[in-house]
């Protein structure tokens, strides 16, 4: 699925992506939200600080953006997209969502 040109993927999608290790996945929420439980293994970038991390990406890799809802990650995906990245994608519906495994700090 597709929404407003960014490819949208499921909870079951995200984690054939993982265990694939077909994508860079990548956790936009706060740090506060990250501690409460995040997927394992995906790295924490906040939102607020995309226009400082973004020069950590390189535009040929392929990712996928999580939030607790899929909006502020589908901005972000949106916002990457506008700046050369042509591979980014969105978890749709984010960590409310999510039924798989979780870890917390």
């Amino acid at each position: 699925m597709e929404r407003e040109g960014i490819v949208q993927y499921s909870a079951d999608e995200l984690k054939a992506i993982l265990a694939e290790g077909s994508a860079v996945v990548i956790d936009v929420r706060t740090p506060e939200e990250y501690e409460e439980g995040h997927i394992p293994g995906v790295p924490l970038k906040p939102m607020q600080e995309v226009g400082e991390w973004m020069r950590e990406l390189s535009p040929d890799e392929r990712y996928v953006f999580v939030c607790r809802s899929g909006a502020r990650s589908q901005r972000v995906a949106q916002f990457l997209k506008a700046n050369g990245f042509e591979d980014v994608a969105n978890y749709d519906g984010g960590m409310l969502v999510w039924d798989g495994e979780l870890a917390s700090k």
